[in-house]
């Protein structure tokens, strides 16, 4: 191919170099409503946007979550997965270059005396052996006519950055089970704290029967009844040093160390369940939630291999090139100029029949671009739903608690009282004995609710896209 043909070949490609097939999708709009259910007010500023440490300000959960990110495993393998994909995007950027290979052969081969190419090479060399030695520099290059080589870069973009979503993703999430994990460890605190007040009062309600039944005034089933309520404060200790125990155990595996106690300087009483929490508007969460933005990169991804499976069905241009010596003696083989040799040489190839195959790959590539659009919307309404679940329980637990407050206030006094006038000879040991069991269950229930208002308040700074800034 003369020179001239092959430069006005390459004018012609750079021409059609900016064509593109495929187009750039565009992210659905309108999948999420103008505000949450049970948003608190229309504020644009949303608790989302706090660094984590801004939001989360105890500095016992600061210190799990700080090691937590440093050496829980599945952080760390997030992060191997975005190593890997930097990996294969930065290879994506050189796929405009051309392939260059060196190639050098050293062969000998002898003919047959009866063949032709043994008759030959006995007459012209005098020799009955053929020797070659060849060293060349090959040049491959494909013109991205269609796009393809751009559409294969972008979706190599998008799996890059997702996987930095996938490991913002598992930061959110590891950061409210940090913290929840912790909250369930100052509520069993205060749960074991209750239940031993409670065996201690029992102990003295039990001895003043003892001394009752000693002076004949009530009879061996009072006595029985008190043992039994004892009993149970009894067995509950346990069954919460059991709990305290395992979920140490979780959280320390939880921020990759091996089970042992942690170490807690508040206690659940001292905890502040934060009063200010704006939840913006639902529109931010398409830029804030990590798995939202994963979602909306899988549509770029999907829409990029749309375009590499169309172009695959449009004329693909390649250009070689190969140049090198090459001598039938090793003694001649860098003879230069006599060994020199060079080639050039371009084609353009259509496919024409692949048992349908291609056709096949581009209409799969649609109906995955198709899925993850719906896949997108599905992340979105999960999102917004998420919301809107933690926004009810925020404020349905305040109304709880503050009604269990009340009823836990009442009780104690009751059971005082209950205490008092059974000293007194004015109440029977049946009304002790059902005062310290209400009193127990609406204190145990009372933490319960504190605990689940904190961890409600920390899912919903999740949900709302916080935790991995």
């Amino acid at each position: 191919m003369k020179p001239f043909n092959i430069i006005s070949i390459l004018a012609f490609v750079l021409t059609l170099a900016g064509c593109s097939i495929s187009k750039d999708l565009v992210t659905p709009a309108g999948v999420e409503p103008k505000i949450f259910r049970n948003s608190f007010g229309q504020d644009s500023s949303s608790i989302g946007d706090l660094p984590m440490k801004t939001f989360i300000t105890d500095p016992t959960v600061q210190a799990l979550i700080d090691t937590a990110l440093t050496k829980n495993y599945d952080i760390q393998i997030a992060l191997k997965n975005i190593d890997a994909a930097e990996v294969l995007f930065k290879q994506s950027k050189l796929g405009y270059l051309p392939e260059l290979k060196l190639q050098v052969t050293a062969n000998t081969s002898r003919p047959s005396d009866n063949s032709l190419n043994g008759l030959s090479i006995s007459q012209f060399t005098g020799s009955k052996h053929i020797e070659d030695y060849s060293a060349n520099l090959g040049v491959f290059w494909e013109a991205d006519i269609w796009g393809k080589i751009r559409n294969q870069k972008a979706g190599a973009l998008a799996a890059y950055l997702q996987t930095e979503e996938a490991r913002k993703a598992v930061q959110t999430r590891l950061v409210a089970n940090v913290a929840e994990g912790y909250y369930n460890l100052l509520m069993m605190d205060a749960q074991l704290e209750i239940a031993k007040k409670n065996l201690k009062l029992n102990d003295s309600t039990l001895r003043i029967i003892n001394l009752q039944y000693t002076a004949g005034q009530v009879t061996s089933l009072a006595i029985q009844q008190a043992e039994a309520q004892q009993l149970v404060a009894a067995q509950l200790i346990p069954k919460l040093e059991q709990n305290v125990a395992l979920q140490e155990n979780a959280l320390s595996v939880l921020i990759g160390k091996l089970p042992e106690a942690i170490s807690r300087k508040s206690r659940l009483d001292q905890m502040n369940v934060p009063t200010e929490l704006s939840s913006g508007f639902p529109s931010a969460l398409l830029s804030r939630r990590p798995d939202i933005k994963s979602a909306e990169l899988a549509l770029n991804i999907a829409n990029a291999k749309v375009g590499v499976a169309k172009a695959s069905l449009y004329p693909s241009l390649v250009i070689t090139a190969s140049g090198g010596v090459n001598s039938f003696k090793a003694s001649n083989w860098f003879n230069v100029p006599a060994s020199l040799f060079g080639m050039v040489s371009g084609g353009i190839t259509q496919p024409i029949f692949q048992r349908g195959q291609l056709k096949a790959n581009y209409e799969v590539a649609k109906i995955d671009r198709e899925k993850s659009v719906i896949q997108f919307r599905q992340s979105v309404l999960n999102a917004v739903g998420e919301v809107s679940d933690e926004l009810t329980k925020v404020e349905k637990l305040k109304s709880q608690y503050s009604l269990a407050e009340k009823r836990s206030l009442t009780l104690q006094q009751a059971s005082k009282n209950a205490n008092l006038l059974f000293r007194n000879g004015m109440a029977n040991y049946l009304e002790v004995i059902t005062a310290q069991s209400n009193l127990l269950q609406s204190e145990l229930e009372l933490t319960s609710i504190k605990t689940e208002q904190l961890t409600a308040v920390v899912n919903l700074y999740r949900s709302l896209g916080g935790g991995w800034k």
